[in-house]
């Protein structure tokens, strides 16, 4: 039986999945955790790229033994994980740099002049580059990262890539290539031509031969080596298609109609899109390229599952500090349960879940406000902060709704911050105005992966009718 792969390698978790022939129906999946990341300094987010690949690879593995005994045919590998992030590597594809993900702010450290590395790259690239690269640069983005390792002296010759470019290029023993999808995310891509925006590479200084080349979803831009075969248990010889970024591939995964349906993923971060045609926008929105043609209108939230994590890990450390009862286990449900007790409003309680700034504002900071004796409870602590994830998903939506043909007649939801937490969906719908959809592929970013793997198999002629036959089957 005709099976095509797909892979997502998430900041907490690793997934891979199968879909089989003719209708995309998923016939096995398997998740591992992301290893742990590295000891840094503080704002430095660093992993070991060598062993994230190994775990994908294990991932994989799994999920062929799985299809074991069920005369599978691989046909096609889809890679998909988080888009903003960097690491550099060598010609043989080691990896001179750790992975510094998009959670790094290396880039609010001092640069020169007084000013922040992000302050002097805004300058440098002047005030018209956002409307090239779809959106401002941003500490955590693949350029902040290079212009921090260049004004530090520490950029070595190399390519710098996603993890999943680097996985990719791994298992297929390949030179590095990317996809509009993941070079977007660089914040040094030019979304109109769908190419590198070479004006803004040398603006700031940095070596052209840093890029790798830019190919298109579905566009088969390898095969599996014998080495990986062995590793995974995938038969060498199976194409793999251009990996891209999660928020599309998980647009890919769960919007059946891209034209009707707004889509909100929300995991550690959270990401409010909609898909059109043309390509205009203005902040505080971003456009991404959508796989193949077109865009997504993004909003880009901070607050997303980050941010109520910020509480959960608050109130464990009071069970420690106060209590004296310590625990390793998460307290998430416990949270949402005491969050569903209290009305809506949180009887006047409000909360701002900003702990992390937002884009424009990174020195932004959370608050919580309208407490009262009586409203000081952890319940309303956690009712106030998933309103107020809420609410800035919905400002987000108002915004891309005016910039829409047509508005949007329901939000898709997915992300395990959303798909997991009933509270949030109902203050969700209830902020936003829309019926609130959950699609029960749970795994959307990995089967947006491996139906695009699909299309390059030729099992479907477009994304549109991949996703159609995901979400019917």
């Amino acid at each position: 039986m005709a099976t095509c792969l797909g892979l997502d390698i998430g900041t907490t978790t690793i997934t891979a999945l199968a879909i089989r022939a003719p209708d995309a129906t998923v016939a096995a999946v398997e998740t591992r955790p992301t290893p742990s990341r590295l000891p840094a300094a503080a704002g430095r987010f660093e992993w070991d790229a060598e062993a994230i690949a190994v775990a994908a690879e294990s991932c994989l593995a799994a999920v062929m033994r799985r299809c074991t005994g069920n005369d599978f045919d691989v046909a096609a590998l889809g890679v998909t994980g988080q888009q903003h992030g960097v690491v550099v590597v060598d010609a043989a594809l080691r990896p001179l740099t750790p992975f510094v993900n998009w959670q790094d702010r290396r880039g609010d450290e001092p640069g020169r002049a007084g000013r922040s590395v992000l302050d002097d790259a805004v300058d440098r690239l002047g005030p018209q580059a956002w409307r090239r690269a779809g959106c401002s640069l941003a500490t955590g983005h693949l350029g902040l990262t290079l212009h921090w390792m260049q004004l530090r002296g520490v950029l070595p010759a190399g390519t710098a890539i996603s993890i999943m470019e680097f996985v990719t290029a791994r298992v297929a023993g390949i030179r590095p290539v990317t996809e509009p999808t993941c070079a977007a995310a660089s914040g040094l891509f030019d979304v109109h031509t769908r190419g590198w925006d070479e004006a803004a590479i040398e603006r700031l200084s940095l070596p052209a031969r840093l890029f790798p080349e830019v190919r298109e979803a579905t566009t088969v831009v390898g095969r599996v080596a014998p080495a990986a075969a062995s590793r995974t248990g995938i038969r060498a010889g199976v194409p793999l298609t251009a990996p891209l970024g999660d928020q599309q591939a998980g647009f890919v995964g769960s919007v059946a109609d891209r034209r009707r349906s707004a889509h909100l993923n929300v995991g550690t971060g959270a990401q409010v899109s909609a898909y059109v045609d043309s390509r205009n926008f203005s902040p505080p929105l971003e456009l991404r390229p959508f796989p193949v043609a077109g865009n997504l209108l993004t909003g880009a939230v901070l607050c997303g599952g980050w941010s109520y994590q910020v509480l959960e890990a608050f109130c464990r450390s009071v069970g420690h500090d106060v209590l004296g009862v310590t625990t390793d286990a998460p307290v998430y449900d416990r949270l949402t349960a005491l969050a569903g007790s209290v009305p809506a409003g949180a009887e006047g309680v409000v909360c701002e879940p900003l702990f992390s700034g937002t884009r424009s504002d990174p020195a932004r900071r959370g608050s919580w406000r309208g407490l009262s004796a009586g409203t000081f409870t952890p319940a309303h602590l956690a009712r106030a902060l998933l309103e107020g994830m809420a609410r800035e998903y919905a400002d987000h939506l108002a915004v891309i709704r005016e910039a829409m043909p047509e508005p949007p007649e329901r939000i898709v939801a997915a992300g395990n911050g959303l798909r997991e937490n009933a509270v949030l969906q109902d203050a969700v719908a209830t902020a936003a105005g829309l019926p609130l959809v959950l699609q029960r592929h749970r795994e959307e970013a990995a089967l947006g992966a491996a139906l695009a793997a699909a299309v390059g198999a030729g099992w479907f002629a477009s994304l549109d009718a991949a996703s159609a036959a995901a979400q019917s089957a």
